[in-house]
């Protein structure tokens, strides 16, 4: 029986610059963190690949949570931090938030590139692409109240 989604992960080369961007700008809040050292093999089993490596830290997103990974070993190639939304595979991580305008000036202000300014969606909201520091789309969307009052009603 399924319960709901757990979490979203997102793997980083940097994993403070990543925590800065979630945590400290887009405002999520540290659930708990942690590393493992090579030669869990379990870990190694999961993942599929030998010798794994990582520092982790587990972020709550309102009703979800977002993981942050650093694989210290093995090494991952570069990934295009201008990789088309498009692209097939998991596109984008999307926040809902409350006063998209006030919070996108406050995230431009602070250097995170997007791909446009806020965009009014009628009916479906108010949404924005930004990328994280590794490129990874951050859809920031503002829902209308009529929206919320329609789907405690489903």
């Amino acid at each position: 029986m399924l319960r709901g989604l757990h979490r979203t992960v997102v793997s980083t080369p940097d994993l403070d610059r990543a925590l800065h961007f979630y945590r400290d700008l887009i405002g999520l809040k540290v659930i708990t963190k942690g590393s493992w050292d090579a030669g869990w093999e379990s870990a190694d089993t999961l993942i599929g690949r030998p010798g794994t490596a990582a520092r982790w830290v587990m972020l709550s997103a309102g009703n979800s949570n977002l993981e942050i990974v650093q694989y210290e070993t093995p090494q991952s190639p570069v990934q295009d931090s201008h990789r088309p939304v498009s692209d097939h595979g998991i596109s984008r991580v999307c926040f809902e938030v409350i006063d998209i305008h006030v919070m996108y000036k406050n995230l431009r202000d602070a250097g995170v590139r997007f791909d446009s300014e806020p965009q009014d969606q009628g009916e479906f909201g108010t949404a924005v692409y930004a990328r994280d520091p590794d490129g990874n789309i951050v859809e920031l969307v503002e829902y209308p109240d009529r929206y919320h009052e329609e789907a405690l009603q489903t």
